[in-house]
């Protein structure tokens, strides 16, 4: 039994990923702030990934706690 670091790293990305994607979709509409990455909500793209890794780093650790209470 050691320290598992997947649980805080995480809890770390779904955060901040919920907070980026939030920015992403309240700033949609201001086509100004996004003409220097070719018109792509890059706020938004980047918290969806986030909050994906985020979730499955959360699984990898229950699963992991999981097989090891077996």
């Amino acid at each position: 039994m050691g320290i598992d670091i997947k649980i805080p790293i995480g809890l770390m990305f779904t955060i901040l990923g919920i907070l980026l994607t939030v920015h992403g979709i309240l700033t949609a509409s201001d086509t100004e702030m996004y003409t220097r990455s070719l018109n792509i909500n890059v706020n938004l793209w980047t918290g969806v990934f986030m909050v994906v890794a985020g979730i499955l780093l959360l699984l990898f650790s229950r699963f992991k706690r999981e097989s090891e209470n077996k």
